[in-house]
């Protein structure tokens, strides 16, 4: 047997919900699975489906209602977008752990095809503005799940993302009751007051959208290998954050307080020996403060798992951020606001 997936009671309520073709026609649901991964097993606490896009103020759903028998008229590009905009919603320590298809029986040889190319189109679309690396810890396996509107037989599959060519694996689907309680909690605070050089600097937010990356690349690297204290403690990486817990003692949520301390220069061991020095026409700046909260599945989570998870979601809060405050700007458009108003943050 594949890898294993323990599915809040909830999810299975919800799945059983969705029908297709439902009311306005559509030959079949997609969504998406939210929980969070481990080396050992996933857990999965929330399902959302694919909302129907709109097409001229009308609500005419993403699949054609003609072509109910076809899986052809599938909107990837939407699901993906609807990916792309929950992965920013999510707190630290969940993303998107794969997709799921609700079809009538005809479809079922069809979906599986479909599937695929969801799972690695929404991984694709996903990690496109990613700013922080996958270490060779980190589950790349995604689920692809499909339900038949009769039987309501589920078969769960996986991807590793890592190959395109990666045949389908059988994994293991569970429900249970219980599976979102009594998550350890980690909040964090970080101030921002990054200053970032522009060498042109022409009022376009293509232009901003480069420098702002480049200089966010940089400032996260910099929280990658920051130190993180759990509770005002340096701690070694394998140390458990709950720890002294007896063994089959009921898990109680904690709430840990972690701060990232970065360092204020290079080492000398990776400093360049090579100063390159380019003029420099403005600046973008970057100020605030930015509160995130992340959380752990396990009472058996390590320091080193937490410090991930708080990291990764600070450098995606402000990176989001910044990609929304960006795409205002091509939305309103330049002329429609302020020179100031563009070195300002969102």
């Amino acid at each position: 047997m594949g890898r294993g997936y323990i599915v809040e009671n909830m999810v299975e309520k919800y799945l059983s919900s969705l029908q297709a073709p439902d009311s306005t026609g559509t030959s079949c649901v997609t969504g998406l699975l939210i929980g969070q991964s481990t080396s050992q097993r996933d857990l999965v606490a929330l399902a959302v489906r694919t909302p129907q896009r709109n097409t001229d103020g009308q609500g005419s759903p993403s699949i054609n209602r003609r072509a109910w028998i076809s899986l052809d008229h599938l909107d990837v590009e939407w699901v993906t977008e609807h990916a792309r905009q929950v992965s920013r919603m999510l707190p630290g320590g969940l993303s998107i752990l794969g997709v799921f298809l609700v079809t009538v029986p005809e479809l079922s040889k069809e979906a599986q095809n479909i599937l695929r190319q969801l799972i690695f189109a929404v991984d694709k679309h996903i990690s496109k503005g990613r700013l922080w690396s996958l270490t060779n810890e980190d589950v790349t396996e995604k689920v692809a799940l499909h339900i038949c509107t009769e039987t309501r037989k589920t078969v769960c599959r996986t991807f590793d993302i890592r190959d395109p060519k990666s045949s389908a694996k059988p994994a293991d689907w569970k429900y249970q009751l219980g599976v979102c309680t009594s998550w350890q909690v980690l909040t964090c605070s970080v101030g921002l007051d990054l200053l970032i050089p522009v060498l042109d600097m022409r009022v376009l937010p293509q232009d901003m959208e480069k420098c702002m990356k480049e200089g966010l690349k940089i400032w996260a690297k910099q929280i990658e290998v920051g130190l993180c204290l759990i509770n005002g403690k340096i701690l070694a990486d394998e140390t458990e954050i709950v720890a002294g817990q007896k063994k089959n003692a009921k898990p109680v949520q904690q709430t840990f307080q972690a701060q990232i301390l970065i360092p204020m220069a290079e080492p000398p061991s990776v400093q360049t020996s090579t100063v390159l020095v380019k003029m420099c026409s403005g600046s973008l700046s970057l100020k605030g403060m930015v509160h995130c909260r992340a959380y752990l599945q396990s009472n058996k989570s390590r320091v080193k798992d937490a410090a991930k998870v708080i990291k990764r979601d600070i450098i995606n809060t402000v990176s989001s951020r910044v990609e929304m405050f960006l795409e205002d700007l091509l939305m309103e458009g330049v002329d429609n606001v302020k020179r100031r108003d563009l070195l300002e943050e969102p």
